[in-house]
């Protein structure tokens, strides 16, 4: 084992590292958005709209992340190119990002529709009562409470989204992974590289989980 190739080696798997929070940030942030949109059909009195997304949840909670980078990689430029009837360049990133806000928005969906319904129905009714329409209760009174339960069961999907970042070697992206793995094939010493990065991963890894548990006893109800 000779880990001195590691350290010259830093800035280019840096940059990898930035790709990877970079594409993790916005999959969180697409993806609670998305996902809180759905929560509310699911919870909507509207069958069509509960239906419609159940339908969707299931749907990506049943295939794996890695056919969703690759089938969004493939099929976005198709369809832009079927609506707009022009060719439009979409990159790896772009559909990257789409594709991680679109499958964690399935299970940001679930946590936030379990959150939402452990709120005591009294709190709806006392709303209901004081005039306030259902956008005005859920935003308000509802979704304030419910996202400081969740809160640490979103940041437990969060850490989980950092190490699937590692799947988008398969459309070309340089992440962190890729990156070491590159870095360690040009010197011929993968093994070390690959034993780096998986320290990397398993000290973010962990210090995000007891953040998590921190969380689940400072904002416990």
């Amino acid at each position: 084992m000779d880990f001195s190739g590691v350290i010259p080696a830093i800035p280019g798997m840096w940059n990898g590292m930035l790709m990877t929070l970079q594409l993790m940030a916005m999959g969180i942030v697409g993806g609670i958005i998305i996902g809180t949109i759905l929560a509310l059909m699911r919870l909507s009195s509207n069958k069509l709209a509960s239906r419609v997304a159940g339908a969707y949840v299931n749907y990506f909670r049943s295939i794996p992340l890695l056919l969703v980078i690759t089938w969004f990689y493939l099929a976005v430029p198709f369809v832009l190119r079927w609506i707009t009837g022009e060719d439009t360049p979409i990159g790896a990133f772009t559909s990257c990002v789409v594709a991680f806000m679109m499958f964690e928005a399935a299970y940001f969906c679930e946590i936030v529709r379990a959150g939402v319904q452990s709120i005591s129905r009294g709190q709806m009714g006392a709303a209901q009562a004081l005039g306030m329409t259902y956008g005005q209760m859920m935003r308000l009174i509802i979704l304030p409470q419910a996202f400081r339960k969740m809160t640490p069961l979103l940041l437990q999907q969060s850490i989980i989204l950092f190490q699937d970042t590692s799947l988008v070697y398969t459309v070309g992206l340089v992440d962190f992974l890729n990156s070491a793995r590159s870095s360690g094939d040009i010197i011929g010493r993968s093994n070390e590289f690959l034993i780096v990065a998986g320290l990397v991963y398993f000290t973010i890894s962990f210090a995000a989980s007891r953040l998590v548990k921190f969380m689940q006893k400072r904002l416990a109800v």
